[in-house]
């Protein structure tokens, strides 16, 4: 398994609505990150401040200048939702995740086993 790359594939599929925060986080963002909780709105994440509608977007994803890289400018406060993606191999094909290597689809138990090391910190 490759290192992730930054692609921003992950970001991209699941900000448009694809992501949820839980009551902990939301409580946390109106409290300590109210340029967060701007986004907010009956619970749903990544929504317009001003018109209420649901981003296409996340509005915290940003491609690097001049680069194919994605940053995410929330990233230490980011939901869990974002900290524990990818959960699994099957995932991460679906999503056409840039980190997998065909080794990993002719092991995947092998390649399970790395993404587990791999994520190990951020599933924490």
């Amino acid at each position: 398994m490759k290192e992730c790359n930054q692609c921003g594939k992950c970001c991209i599929k699941y900000g448009n609505g694809g992501l949820s925060a839980t009551a902990s986080e939301i409580e946390f963002w109106e409290v300590f990150r109210p340029d967060i909780s701007r986004y907010v709105r009956a619970g749903k994440i990544w929504m317009d401040p001003d018109s209420g509608q649901q981003l296409e977007r996340c509005p915290w994803l940003r491609k690097a200048p001049g680069q194919e890289k994605y940053t995410c400018d929330i990233y230490h406060d980011r939901p869990d939702d974002c900290k524990h993606y990818p959960v699994n191999l099957d995932e991460m094909v679906r999503d056409e995740c840039e980190m997998i290597e065909v080794q990993d689809l002719l092991h995947p138990k092998q390649a399970q086993q790395a993404l587990e090391k791999f994520m190990g910190d951020s599933w924490s």
